[in-house]
C-alpha cells in the first residue's frame, strides 16, 4: 500500500488521537472500533490485516497494551513512506503522533481527576461515578471484541471461534482461573487446528 499523506493529514491523525484520548475510558483498546472506522474504513490509510496484526502483536508483547496505537501509527507511516529510510522516518513520525495524541489529554485529565477524587473520595458523587463507569467500560471492551472477532469470521460460519470466545469470557468473569492458562489452552487449540 502506498499513500500520499500531506501535512494536513498528519495533523488530522494527531488531532484524531488527541480527541479519541478522552474517550478511552476502559483503556485505549476500548476505542479500537472507532480507530478501525477511521484508519481502515474512512481514510484507507492501513488495511484490515495491518490493523488486526498491530493489536495482536502489541497484546502479545510484554508491556502496556497501549503499544498497539504506536504500531497503528507506524503502519500509517510505513504506508506513506514506502520501503527504505523514508518509510522508517514516516513510521516513527506516525508512531510519535499517535502516542503523544492518545497519551497527553488522558494522562493530564487522569492526573488532575485522581488528585481531586482522592481529596473528595468520601463524597457520594465520586463513589457513584466510579460505579457508573463500570458498565460503560464493559460495553466498550465488548464492542472491541466484536470488531476483532468479526474480522476473523461471522458467528454463523465460524461458530467454534465465537463459542470459544464466549466460553473464555464467562470463565474470566465467573472464576479465578488465571488468564495465562486460558491463553495456553487457546494456543493449543489453535495448534491442533480446532479453532
Amino acid at each position: 500500500m502506498n499513500l500520499s499523506l500531506h501535512t494536513a493529514d498528519w495533523v488530522q491523525l494527531f488531532f484524531y488521537y488527541l480527541s479519541l484520548s478522552l474517550l478511552a475510558v476502559g483503556g485505549a483498546i476500548a476505542t479500537a472500533p472507532d480507530m478501525h472506522r477511521f484508519l481502515v474504513s474512512q481514510q484507507d490509510w492501513i488495511t484490515d490485516v495491518q490493523f488486526n496484526a498491530s493489536i495482536a502483536l502489541a497484546q502479545a508483547a510484554p508491556g502496556p497494551n497501549v503499544l498497539f496505537i504506536a504500531l497503528l501509527g507506524w503502519n500509517v507511516g510505513l504506508n506513506a513512506g514506502g520501503p527504505g529510510v523514508s518509510g522508517w522516518a514516516y513510521g516513527l513520525l506516525g508512531a510519535a503522533l499517535t502516542m503523544v495524541g492518545i497519551m497527553l489529554p488522558s494522562s493530564t485529565l487522569t492526573w488532575m481527576a485522581t488528585r481531586w477524587a482522592h481529596r473528595h473520595r468520601d463524597r457520594r458523587s465520586v463513589r457513584a461515578f466510579k460505579q457508573g463507569m463500570a458498565p460503560i467500560v464493559i460495553g466498550l471492551v465488548l464492542s472491541t471484541a466484536w470488531v476483532l472477532g468479526r474480522a476473523q469470521g461471522a458467528p454463523t460460519t465460524d461458530w467454534p471461534l465465537w463459542l470459544l470466545t464466549v466460553g473464555v469470557m464467562l470463565l474470566v468473569w465467573r472464576t479465578r482461573l488465571h488468564i495465562l492458562w486460558l491463553l495456553g489452552a487457546g494456543a493449543l487449540l489453535g495448534a491442533l487446528g480446532w479453532v
